[in-house]
C-alpha cells in the first residue's frame, strides 16, 4: 500500500488530465478526486512479500483462467479513483477501461503491503473503496514489518468476514480461486524479532 506520497493539494486535475500525465510518464503516481499523490518507493521487504505472495498463489491457479499482476497495474477504484494495488488478481477475463488496457477495472483479489510508516486515513479509505467494488471477493492487507495479515472475505454486498492471520503456521484460504496460501509463502526470507520465517507451502 502506498505510503504517504508527495501530494498536489493546491492544484485540482481532472481524470483525463491524470490519465494523460500518467501515460505520458514513467513515474506512478495515484489520484484521489482531482489530487495526484506519489506512490512511494517500495523497499527490499515490500517487494520480497509482493512477489512471495504472486509466486505462491499464481503456483496454484493452474487450470484457472486468472491474471496476476504486481505493483504495476492500475485500478480504478471509482470514477474519480485510481491507484496501483501492490497485487492483483482477476479471476476470469479482465476488463479494462479502453483499449490501453492499462486501467483495470475487475480486480477479485486485491493485495496491500503496508508499515506502521503508511497514512492510516489513506489506507482506510482506500480498504473502504476496495470493498464497496462489486467485483472484489477477497482483500488481504500484509504488513511488512511485523507478521499480520488482514483478510476480508465478501458473504454478499453488505457482509464480509474478517480475520488476521499472525502466527507462521497460519493459512489463509482464498476461495475466489480455491487455493490456499501460508504465512510462511508469504514471508520467506524476512526477519522479524532476529527469527528469520522459513518458506514451508500450504497443503
Amino acid at each position: 500500500m502506498s505510503e504517504k506520497g508527495s501530494n498536489q493539494p493546491e492544484n485540482k486535475y481532472s481524470t483525463e488530465d491524470y490519465l494523460v500525465t500518467q501515460r505520458r510518464n514513467s513515474t506512478k503516481n495515484e489520484f484521489n478526486d482531482g489530487q495526484v499523490m506519489g506512490k512511494a518507493t517500495s523497499n527490499r521487504w515490500h517487494n520480497l512479500i509482493s512477489t512471495n505472495a504472486a509466486i505462491a498463489i499464481g503456483g496454484r491457479l493452474h487450470g484457472h483462467k486468472c491474471d496476476i499482476y504486481v505493483n504495476a497495474m492500475c485500478v480504478r477504484i471509482k470514477t474519480n479513483r485510481f491507484c496501483y494495488p501492490d497485487v492483483i488478481i482477476v479471476n476470469g477475463e479482465p476488463t479494462f477501461a479502453d483499449p490501453h488496457q492499462d486501467i483495470l477495472l475487475n480486480p477479485t483479489i486485491i493485495a496491500e503491503i503496508f508499515s506502521g510508516k503508511t497514512n492510516t486515513t489513506d489506507k482506510n479509505e482506500k480498504l473502504e473503496s476496495y470493498l464497496a467494488m462489486d467485483s472484489i471477493r477477497e482483500c488481504l492487507l500484509i504488513k511488512e514489518d511485523e507478521m499480520r495479515v488482514e483478510h476480508y472475505a465478501k458473504q454478499n454486498p453488505k457482509q464480509w468476514i474478517y480475520r488476521i492471520y499472525n502466527e507462521r503456521d497460519d493459512v489463509i484460504s482464498l476461495e475466489a480461486v480455491n487455493c490456499k496460501v501460508s504465512l510462511q509463502e508469504i514471508y520467506a526470507q524476512l526477519k522479524f524479532k532476529n527469527a528469520e520465517v522459513s518458506s514451508k507451502a500450504a497443503t
